[in-house]
């Protein structure tokens, strides 16, 4: 049933949304309807019509928003396109109860430029995927109270944007759907390594970024870039089961038990991105992806096409510059050309103040340092990086590491 509900979600809203665009409103009356569902289908039983049912309760639950007491009633004189209480109360049965899809309008208007990243990832989570609030407190480890002004604050941000229920006109779409796929990237990741806290995953989190992006590929099945999304999700998402211990420790992927990964995702996200490639224009997602491609259907660390996976980062930083390719792209120079042609890459990016302090820019180097030969170098990079994160499993990991390398420093028999 809960899966059930966050899938009708979007539609549940898009529902009230399309008539009375007031989304705080809106939003506020399909949690309600939400959570009566999930009070109510487990004794009486799912209705024939679960859309139907919810955007009928929703729509009773906004009247009463509406009409509930004087300061809402002044927020009426601004519901939906500056139509009066009347209008709205007279227009509120025409609701659609099921029908038209318009997930797409509102993942565009969760992730409208007035809002910072942050603000549009809370607010694509909790409108577009259904998860309450206290849910994305705990997935970003914040107070539920800091998340809910978050939220309320992107939607007045929306609001006083004077955005409206709609597709964006033709010269910002593009910019729109970018700032959709970045923010689904970003849900993703946050879910396969957590920036904080006792575990080194949430799956709750990348499911749903994966569901959310098939439902993007859905609604735009040509577009390339979509399609590579998705598959580097699956291609990454794949190696998940072999990525730790039963204790939660950390295994990097050269240990990885391969034979662990998801085969049923790697031959997914192989289809999809091979696709994706064929059609173009080439976009960094789908480079991304390709690279996953190369690790997943390799048999070992060793039996890596290290010489691709390079000439693909190469080619990512020509049309996406990014300091974190360069970084993943010095491991692939070091595997190539040797430790020290990686190093060099790593120095070209060390000033560069979207990455300088970034705790892989330090395990990276001590990873290098480690394959050149410094052991003390390596273990005082892994310290760094150690001390630089918020993950508990990530620092147990990098702290490790600095302590072996400086065991087989003193005794080179451990090394």
């Amino acid at each position: 049933m809960e899966d059930l509900l966050r899938r009708l979600t979007p539609q549940v809203l898009a529902a009230l949304l399309r008539r009375h665009g007031a989304l705080d409103l809106c939003e506020d009356a399909v949690q309600e309807a939400l959570a009566a569902a999930a009070a109510d289908w487990p004794v009486k039983g799912l209705p024939d019509n679960p859309q139907g049912w919810l955007v009928t309760v929703a729509r009773r639950r906004l009247v009463d928003l509406v009409r509930s007491d004087a300061a809402r009633r002044r927020r009426e004189e601004r519901i939906v396109l500056g139509a009066p209480p009347s209008e709205f109360l007279q227009h509120i049965d025409d609701v659609e109860g099921s029908g038209r899809d318009d997930t797409l309008l509102l993942l565009l208007l969760c992730c409208h430029p007035e809002l910072t990243p942050p603000s549009q990832v809370a607010l694509t989570l909790r409108a577009v995927g259904g998860l309450t609030t206290a849910e994305i407190a705990a997935a970003f480890f914040v107070p539920e109270a800091t998340m809910a002004q978050r939220i309320s604050r992107a939607k007045q941000r929306i609001r006083d944007a004077g955005a409206s229920f709609a597709m964006p006109p033709p010269e910002q779409l593009e910019s729109r759907l970018r700032a959709v796929m970045h923010v689904l990237y970003l849900v993703f990741n946050e879910g396969y390594t957590t920036n904080s806290g006792p575990d080194i995953h949430r799956p709750d989190l990348t499911r749903e970024a994966i569901r959310l992006t098939r439902e993007l590929l859905r609604l735009r099945p040509d577009d390339a870039e979509v399609e590579g999304l998705l598959a580097l999700m699956l291609l990454t998402d794949a190696r998940r089961p072999a990525r730790t211990t039963p204790q939660g420790e950390l295994i990097p992927l050269a240990a990885q038990d391969r034979a662990r990964w998801n085969q049923d995702a790697i031959r997914e996200g192989v289809d999809l991105v091979t696709a994706a490639l064929r059609r173009g224009p080439i976009g960094a997602y789908q480079l991304q992806a390709a690279v996953a491609a190369v690790h997943d259907e390799a048999p070992s660390t060793e039996e890596t096409d290290w010489a691709q996976v390079l000439a693909l980062y190469e080619t990512l930083d020509r049309v996406s510059p990014n300091p974190m390719a360069t970084v993943n792209r010095a491991v692939a120079a070091a595997m190539v050309h040797g430790p020290s042609s990686g190093l060099d890459l790593l120095a070209s990016v060390e000033t560069d103040e979207r990455i300088a302090g970034h705790h892989l820019l330090f395990a990276v180097r001590g990873h290098l340092l480690d394959m050149a030969g410094d052991a003390l170098g390596a273990a005082e990079s892994f310290s760094e990086a150690a001390r630089r994160t918020n993950s508990a499993p990530e620092k147990r990991y990098l702290a490790g590491r600095a302590r072996d390398l400086r065991a087989g420093a003193v005794d080179p028999s451990r090394h």
